[in-house]
């Protein structure tokens, strides 16, 4: 019987949601929450073990949690490392990708994820780990876990796998050569005639080497007078009063905050702090005007170099967001700003 370790977060292992995303790695015998499911469906082969962390600590302590799940696995016989399904989760997918390619690479046992594919960790990992193409919430499981899991039954019978298109995989940019039934098409030559005359035709064809659509934001026109002009100030670094009253993610932010600076010359240590997940915030909560420069900004204004501060700073964290939430949180930013006839943004990071 092949055997099976799993790794869920601390939400589908059953001790928490956000409260608990600190909460240190441990290991269980059998299986919890979603590796019942992956159990399940395994074919030949079981569930031994199922590995808990939590997502603020994996974001945080990468290293040292990678570090204490490897030594958890340590002299445990596992031909297969499961992680997830993450979903749209971005902490979580984050963490899936690193312990999957941290196993894969420490240990030599093959490992699998699922995303969706506005998940930041698909873009971090896909060269790296098999990551199926994954539903966007738990209500997709059903449907996700036998994807993946029928993939793993291949792989462990010895079977032979189809691909990344076929088996429903994110490509991972490695091509291998094949032999087609067909001798005409086992030429490059034959097959990009052929699809050149599918494009001439109108008719559907498919690439076999697919160059991903970027989308660009053009560049702004300049100001013309930055003396009279309103300035805002709006930053990805997570900068928020003490007790982050918008309850903003540490990483993978869904929410963002406005906060009052109408009466401030600088952010006080002590009043704001970062949540920030992806650097060390010493420095920025010893002096939170290194993220955001409020201090900076109110000399200009005195000095005649802006015409004004805006009233009101925006914060939110950047590390794992989508560029999909990003850009609708900067959409509902943008009404504030236009009400008060703002003409340029600092975007401070980290």
């Amino acid at each position: 019987m092949k055997k099976v370790i799993c790794y869920l977060n601390q939400f589908f292992g059953g001790v928490g949601g956000e409260d608990k995303a600190d909460i240190e790695p441990y290991i269980v015998e059998g299986v919890v929450g979603p590796s019942m499911a992956i159990n399940g469906a395994l074919k030949d082969a079981e569930v031994t073990h199922t590995i808990v962390c939590g997502d603020n600590f994996m974001g945080s302590n990468t290293e040292e949690a990678v570090s204490r799940i490897m030594e958890m696995l340590k002299g445990k016989e596992f031909d297969f490392f499961v992680a997830g399904p993450a979903f749209r989760a971005g902490r979580y997918g984050v963490a899936c990708g690193t312990i999957c390619k941290a196993v894969q690479e420490k240990l030599g046992v093959p490992a699998v994820t699922s995303m969706n594919e506005e998940n930041p960790g698909v873009e971090m990992f896909k060269g790296d780990v098999v990551i199926f193409k994954g539903g966007d919430g738990a209500a997709k499981m059903r449907k996700d876990v036998p994807k993946m899991i029928g993939y793993v039954n291949k792989v462990l019978a010895g079977e032979q796998t189809l691909g990344a298109d076929a088996e429903g995989y994110f490509p991972r940019g490695i091509r291998h050569e094949i032999y087609l039934e067909d001798k005409r098409e086992n030429t490059a030559a034959y097959r990009g005639v052929q699809m050149l005359l599918k494009k001439i035709r109108g008719e559907e064809y498919k690439t076999e080497l697919v160059i991903p659509k970027k989308e660009t934001v053009p560049v702004a026109d300049a100001i013309k007078d930055l003396g009279s002009s309103v300035i805002a100030l709006v930053t990805t670094g997570g900068i928020v009063p003490i007790a982050n009253p918008d309850r903003i993610q540490s990483a993978s932010a869904t929410r963002w905050g406005r906060y009052d600076i109408s009466d401030m010359d600088r952010l006080d240590a002590g009043k704001f702090k970062t949540i920030h997940a992806g650097f060390d915030p010493a420095a920025a909560n010893a002096d939170p005007n290194v993220i955001v420069p409020v201090d900076a900004m109110r000399a200009y204004e005195r000095e005649g170099k802006i015409g004004r501060l805006h009233p009101y700073f925006y914060s939110t964290v950047g590390t794992g967001t989508t560029e999909a939430e990003a850009s609708r949180m900067a959409i509902e930013m943008i009404p504030y700003l236009k009400e008060d006839g703002v003409n340029g943004v600092i975007v401070g990071s980290t």
